[in-house]
């Protein structure tokens, strides 16, 4: 076995283990059901800040100043939605290891929240005229938005995996006569395992807090996520993970599949940050976002393959090639590529996989510099992944002209660096055509 071929079935065995993972399959699944809440807090802000806003909205002019008044609903939609991300990114992580696990009840995700909230502080120190007090039994911001999200998926995980163990033990089940409907045994049933469950990671909490006079919330925002998103929020971070997702591609696994439970917590937990300072009227602090990743790392899809469809039909009059990209526009419109991944082909195809790892990399510096010398607006709106090139770029900042330009600049980049491969590839193909025509040649002569 060649080199080549160990270092693709070492991938591969990665992948597949990865993948398999039952925490891996849990989070995966719980931010997939995820988006649709993101998107409909994104919308909210987007409206509040584009439409009912009395300075930079609709509402500016006079005969739409009523709709002022209206911004309060949004603001209620915003809080209802991006402010609980972590509550129900726990209660959602919850079901599906429960799922895993094989629990055919909602209740470990509701376990999981419990848990959540019983290692959560819930007094704070607020200024009352002008004096400080400390108000109990409150749960602040920032236990409910994405700062607590690496702390509510270590809980999640925590809680259900105790429960789930301690489910499996004869001894702790109370068993309810026949006649008792099954779904009254079932929480009978798990009265005992989740009573020790939540006093064993509440104790945890407690100790914690007691030995090291940290809560568990400081320990893994300083130590886990906030390490995490300084290395996610600089460009040779989402450079390496950008190009860890281009070569699973090539070998035939899908990149975004592998990368998703590392960049959707990252990411996505970068556009909230955004999006409530933008709604808030604050400064914006996040360049890189997961609209970022979709504007000017993902045109068309994984690649960039926008810019491979355009240069095949400036490049090459092969017919199976025009055929190939003619039918890959519509989908590439919306951002899905696999029909050209798999129909061009572009995995283990040394000739197309280079530009399909380059291209990506490049438009996402071009993208990540004029952001941050003012040109492009940040990303301040999450819009759903399918949003048409062009489209996603000015919705996702708000209206940034400047972000709608640098993407257009990068769709061209990505046509010139495709351009010379799609004529390498061409040229190879006619080759090999002509080479077959005069083997097949040969053996009818010699027949």
């Amino acid at each position: 076995m060649s080199l080549k071929d160990r270092f693709i079935d070492s991938l591969g065995g990665f992948a597949n283990t990865f993948n398999s993972l039952r925490y891996i399959m849990a989070i995966k699944a719980s931010f997939i059901t995820l988006m649709p809440v993101i998107i409909v807090g994104a919308f909210s802000v987007l409206i509040s800040n584009m439409v009912m806003d009395p300075k930079n909205g609709l509402a500016h002019f006079e005969m739409f100043s009523w709709l002022a008044t209206l911004k309060p609903i949004m603001s209620s939609i915003n809080y209802a939605t991006l402010s609980f991300l972590t509550i129900g990114a726990v209660f959602l992580i919850g079901i599906e290891l429960g799922k895993i696990n094989g629990s055919r009840s909602l209740f470990p995700g509701l376990l999981a929240v419990i848990c959540f909230i019983a290692v959560t502080p819930t007094t704070v120190d607020m200024m009352v005229n002008g004096q400080m007090q400390e108000v109990k039994d409150v749960l602040a911001k920032q236990f409910s938005d994405t700062k607590s999200l690496f702390l509510g998926m270590f809980i999640a995980i925590l809680a259900v995996e105790i429960y789930s163990r301690l489910e499996r033990i004869n001894g702790l089940r109370i068993k309810m006569p026949e006649s008792v409907p099954p779904n009254v045994s079932a929480s009978f049933s798990a009265l005992i395992p989740a009573i020790i469950t939540v006093v064993i990671v509440a104790t945890f909490g407690f100790v914690f807090h007691r030995v090291t006079g940290m809560y568990l919330y400081d320990a893994v925002y300083q130590v886990i996520q906030r390490p995490l998103e300084s290395v996610m929020q600089s460009l040779p971070g989402i450079l390496l993970l950008m190009f860890v997702a281009q070569l699973f591609w090539v070998i035939g696994i899908h990149g975004n599949q592998m990368i998703k439970p590392i960049r959707e917590p990252l990411l996505l937990g970068a556009i909230m940050v955004n999006m409530t300072a933008f709604e808030q009227g604050h400064e914006v602090p996040n360049i890189i976002t997961m609209p970022f990743w979709d504007v000017y790392m993902s045109i068309g899809g994984s690649g960039c393959t926008i810019g491979l469809l355009l240069a095949v039909m400036l490049a090459t009059r092969r017919k199976e090639m025009r055929e190939i990209a003619k039918l890959s526009l519509g989908p590439g419109f919306f951002n899905i590529n696999e029909p050209v991944i798999f129909g061009m082909p572009i995995m283990l195809n040394p000739i197309l996989a280079i530009p399909f790892i380059i291209t990506p990399l490049i438009t996402g510096t071009i993208g990540y510099f004029a952001t941050s010398l003012g040109f492009a607006g940040r990303a301040v709106v999450m819009v759903p992944w399918t949003t048409p090139p062009i489209i996603n770029a000015w919705l996702s900042t708000a209206g940034s002209m400047g972000a709608v330009i640098t993407q257009l600049g990068c769709i061209v980049v990505a046509v010139l660096i495709y351009l010379p491969f799609v004529k390498v590839a061409a040229r190879r193909a006619e080759q090999a055509q002509l080479e077959a025509m005069q083997q097949s040649q040969k053996q009818a002569a010699t027949a």
